[in-house]
């Protein structure tokens, strides 16, 4: 006996889904940030967080080729690893300013990475649910 999903629950769907859930997840350290003024939080929360972003790019540069996407639905890969390359650039070079730390302990995050990624999680949310709810306006397919 085969047992079907459902016609929506396509692996398109599980991935733009997964990538609301990092984006809230991406605003949700950013808060943990300011809370600590920018030192890395030692919450396993804020852990199991950061290491699903830095993984999500890795799993958004395979969706582009594994997923079959729909043209609009490519923006969200798409733009996720612009924001994770274009953060690593950012990030180093603000870090550089300021001197980087000989100790994880001693680093503390610029304020104006957090706004970058908090801004980035909005808008990717935004697109995310852009994406999700497509089949149902008049958007071409």
């Amino acid at each position: 006996m085969q047992i079907s999903s459902p016609d929506w629950l396509t692996p398109q769907f599980v991935y733009i889904t997964l990538s609301a859930v990092v984006a809230v997840l991406i605003w949700i350290e950013g808060e943990m940030l300011k809370k600590t003024d920018g030192k890395l939080p030692q919450s396993p929360l804020f852990k199991f967080s950061s290491l699903l972003d830095t993984a999500w790019f890795f799993v958004s540069t395979v969706a582009l080729y594994v997923i079959d996407l729909t043209p609009l639905a490519i923006a969200v890969p798409a733009a996720y690893s612009i924001y994770t390359v274009f953060g690593w650039i950012y990030g180093t070079r603000l870090l550089k300013r300021k001197g980087i730390p000989d100790s994880p302990n001693d680093l503390v995050i610029p304020a104006k990475y957090i706004a970058y990624s908090q801004s980035f999680s909005l808008i990717f949310f935004a697109l995310c649910l852009l994406v999700l709810s497509s089949p149902w306006l008049p958007v071409p397919q």
